[in-house]
């Protein structure tokens, strides 16, 4: 029966992993985590003069190098004068060159965002009036390719890596500790050890390339590597790779001092240490992605970077431990079988686990979603949807696993018939012959130099099968036995239809594990839903602006604010009404970025003409209603390009000042 099994459990194996390759290769590592909200110019606007500079305003703060922002003219050549700087907030800018003639020019921005992911990409405006480029906006992302898809396989070992050890220790330690001696056990655990280790050490290779040139021949770039190591994410690597030396040691005692070790006490002693040492050590892996990803950045740090490691510790106690639970129906040996009180145990761990998974998981969507729409409206909330559906399939076969594990421990074990044989056989072989044709008869190779009949002359002794001395003989007798009860011992126990069941159950939760940390994969390197939506409100405020609106002769600006702080982010929108040289009725609204208007302790407006070495002209506005503050007379002496200044303040210590330039009079 396992001679048919085990074909089909390696074909759907690799069918699994297939499919979950494919998953991620097809995901595009490169998802942004922050997102470009604003801009100045911004994308596509047609401006009469040369701007002295370029802004982009990002979702979150973000990491630049010399060449983050750069600004190309319609040949292709830089016309960006210095290496780009923060100007306040989340809003960067670069300077250009002055006097720049008409045309159209590309802005390319590739910056790291606060969550360790490369963020790329291109825009154009106009200077004067449209003109043709040879510059190709869908080149600039160099995050792309060999090395982009390298480092997303990378990712997806390392999260694997760490269930399988993490899961499948404390699987020994929890459930079944006479796997400890078991060396099937022991090569998933340190294979999981060797492939955490492995792929932190090609993502720290791999790090400088992924976030900046994209080429492959800059992988073992030692001076981008000294970069890395000074970044947020390479010293969560740095911190990955000693946390693994501690689990080395943690493995090494687990597999040899501790399934040595007989006496109860000392054994009782030694598994609460290593429970505790073990945990610790999980607990600093998993905060090695917590510190350098999602959940640091955003709202509720402080409490979504440890809510994360519990989320990760919870899906390598389950899926880790299903994997060695796998391993030990099929691989285990016939005298050490996994046992009905193992499973049952391991059962009672997955539901604490999957119980622990649905609160953090909650919790850490609502974080990354905000909204119910986004949740069809967004790539990450559509793949936090499959994955919802995978882990609720994952459970419903975990329970049909549950309802086998109960049958199981109902049936006679299979020990007791394997001894009554053993018995009966050894009652009837007496002698060389009996023994030998009992091995025959059961199917088993009889032993070099005893099993042949007597005109064959085997062995190097040169003494007779019936010569031979009795206690050697004996003991070749016993070897014997001892092989053909292990091999019926183990047809018993695969014969268990009980058994079987659960064989068939886990192994297709284990093939459903396998394309869920695919998906989970994937979902971390994709910008989330509440960014994205955000992201999205803010281009169309921004695209929907103008600097004239016709007829009417308002202006209109949206400025998307960050000051940093609790309830910091929104959008400041200015109307200047009519726009022209003289009095104009000034509008200030505040709102949220999912539009609904808010308060804030102080709003400032300033007008200032560069070229005329003319301002600031301050203007305080007086709150009006929710989100709303008006300024009547506020007088524009002379018509320009105009800078407008909004200070934003959202408490005592929050505030951030941004600008946009206009065309008034």
């Amino acid at each position: 029966m396992t001679q048919t099994i085990a074909p089909r459990v390696r074909t759907l194996v690799l069918l699994l992993l297939a499919a979950a390759c494919a998953l991620l290769a097809g995901a595009g590592p490169a998802s942004a985590h922050a997102a470009v909200t604003g801009s100045d110019p911004g994308q596509g606007a047609v401006v009469d003069k040369a701007p002295a500079r370029i802004t982009l305003t990002f979702s979150e703060q973000v990491a630049l190098s010399d060449d983050s922002l750069r600004v190309l003219d319609p040949e292709g050549k830089r016309v960006d004068t210095a290496e780009p700087a923060n100007v306040s907030g989340t809003t960067y800018a670069v300077p250009l060159h002055s006097g720049l003639p008409d045309g159209t020019y590309t802005v390319a921005y590739q910056v790291v965002s606060a969550d360790s992911h490369p963020v790329a990409g291109a825009y154009t405006f106009s200077i004067g009036a449209p003109s043709k480029t040879s510059v190709s906006v869908s080149e600039q992302s160099t995050d792309d390719g060999v090395v982009g898809w390298l480092y997303g396989f990378g990712r997806y070992v390392s999260y694997a890596g760490f269930i399988v050890m993490a899961g499948g220790a404390a699987f020994v330690l929890a459930c079944w500790r006479r796997g400890s001696g078991v060396r099937p056990v022991q090569r998933y655990v340190v294979s999981g050890w060797v492939a955490l280790t492995a792929s932190t050490l090609a993502l720290l290779l791999l790090r400088g390339s992924f976030t900046g040139s994209g080429k492959v021949s800059d992988i073992f770039d030692l001076s981008l590597l000294g970069q890395v190591l000074q970044t947020k994410s390479g010293a969560a690597l740095v911190s990955r790779l000693l946390l693994l030396a501690a689990a080395a040691l943690f493995i090494a005692v687990l597999f040899g001092a501790y399934d040595k070790r007989e006496d109860a006490e000392e054994k009782r002693d030694l598994t609460f240490g290593l429970s505790i040492g073990g945990i610790v050590v999980a607990a600093g892996l998993a905060a090695s992605w917590a510190m350098s990803e999602h959940a640091s950045v955003g709202l509720q740090a402080g409490i979504a970077m440890p809510v994360d490691v519990l989320h990760l510790l919870a899906v390598a106690a389950w899926l880790g431990g299903l994997g060695a639970l796998l391993v030990a129906l099929y691989r285990a040996p016939a005298d050490t079988p996994v046992d009905a009180p193992a499973v049952r145990r391991f059962s009672q761990v997955a539901f604490g686990s999957v119980l622990a998974l649905i609160a953090t998981g909650t919790y850490q969507s609502w974080r990354q979603l905000g909204s119910w729409s986004a949740f069809t409206d967004t790539r990450y909330g559509q793949l936090l949807l499959a994955k919802i559906a995978l882990v609720v399939v994952l459970a419903g076969v975990a329970w049909i696993s549950r309802r086998w594990t109960g049958r199981l421990a109902e049936t006679v074990p299979v020990e007791a018939p394997a001894v009554r044989e053993k018995e009966r056989v050894g009652a009837g072989a007496e002698t060389a012959g009996d023994a030998d044709i009992a091995a025959v008869g059961d199917g088993e190779a009889p032993v070099k130099g005893e099993g042949e009949g007597e005109g064959e002359g085997e062995g190097d002794s040169g003494l007779d099968t019936d010569e031979r001395p009795g206690s050697e003989r004996a003991a070749q007798l016993a070897r014997q036995q001892a092989a053909r009860d292990t091999a019926r011992q183990k047809r018993i126990r695969d014969a268990d239809p009980n058994r079987f069941g659960l064989r068939r159950s886990v192994l297709t939760e284990a093939g459903i594990a396998v394309v869920l940390l695919a998906v989970t994969t994937v979902l971390t390197q994709t910008e989330p839903g509440r960014t994205e939506q955000e992201a999205k409100a803010a281009t169309s405020a921004s695209a929907s602006s103008s600097a004239d609106t016709g007829a009417s002769g308002a202006l209109t600006l949206n400025m998307p604010f960050d000051t940093g702080g609790e309830d910091g982010k929104g959008i400041v929108t200015i109307d200047v009404d009519p726009a022209r040289v003289g009095g104009n009725e000034m509008h200030v609204y505040v709102e949220r970025p999912n539009g609904r208007a808010f308060d804030i302790p102080e709003v400032k407006v300033e007008f200032t003409l560069t070229s005329k070495d003319l301002g600031p002209l301050p203007v305080v506005p007086d709150h009006i209603a929710t989100g709303h503050w008006s300024a009547n007379g506020v007088q524009i002496p002379m018509a320009g390009d105009w800078q407008v200044d909004v200070t934003v303040r959202t408490s005592d210590i929050d505030e951030v000042t941004v600008s946009k330039n206009a065309q008034i009079g």
